[in-house]
């Protein structure tokens, strides 16, 4: 699979709440490879707030509403963006500082139901009272965290016999803000090999970009 399409600085999307402080706090969790146990309900309840590293409440937003409201964000993604059961939505969200602005930005993850996999990643910027889709990428299976203020993506690379639980490899690509743009800082690309009883083992690093 190619490497992800790149979606830069965009238009602003509607207003939802935030405050300032924190790095890296997640709502959800982790990339997974397993079916998702618990996802992420469709809104904040009353109480729905995390205390991020510098002690200051942080409010947290409604990512479905925000994704549903983006118009950078693709019509199939909205169209399949349902919930798992009851209200809850496979989505993960993780708030930090990745865009060196004063308000946490929002990195927001859209999983399929069945297996967990990354369908679409997306970085918003907070502008006053309204976000703004700075970094999608939609080529799945693909997941982005924030790691020490960089926007690091990853990214399973698929053969053409390849069956879903058995990647040919992984490409994880780090990304850091410029001041308008995410620029790539680095990529690093793993081959997989399929060992004793169908298991997957990574093998060494093949390439590297700096």
């Amino acid at each position: 699979m190619s490497a992800g399409t790149v979606v830069l600085v965009g238009t602003a999307v509607f207003a939802v709440g935030c405050a300032t402080g924190g790095t890296g706090l997640r709502d959800g969790g982790p990339a997974r490879t397993e079916a998702v146990a618990k996802a992420t309900p469709s809104g904040p309840t009353p109480d729905d707030s995390v205390p991020p590293s510098s002690g200051r409440p942080l409010k947290k937003v409604d990512p479905v509403g925000l994704l549903m409201k983006d118009p950078k964000v693709s019509t199939e993604v909205k169209r399949d963006l349902k919930p798992c059961s009851g209200k809850e939505y496979p989505v993960d969200v993780s708030y930090g500082k990745v865009t060196g602005s004063p308000v946490v930005d929002i990195v927001v993850n859209v999983l399929s139901c069945a297996d967990a996999l990354g369908r679409g990643t997306y970085v918003y910027r907070a502008d006053g009272d309204t976000y703004e889709n700075v970094f999608s990428d939609e080529q799945p299976p693909v997941y982005a965290e924030i790691d020490r203020g960089d926007l690091v993506v990853t990214k399973q690379v698929y053969g053409k016999s390849d069956a879903l639980a058995y990647p040919s490899g992984e490409d994880v690509i780090t990304y850091r803000w410029n001041g308008e743009k995410f620029t790539e800082q680095d990529r690093v690309h793993s081959e997989y090999s399929n060992v004793v009883d169908g298991s997957v083992q990574p093998a060494p690093v093949t390439s590297q970009k700096n």
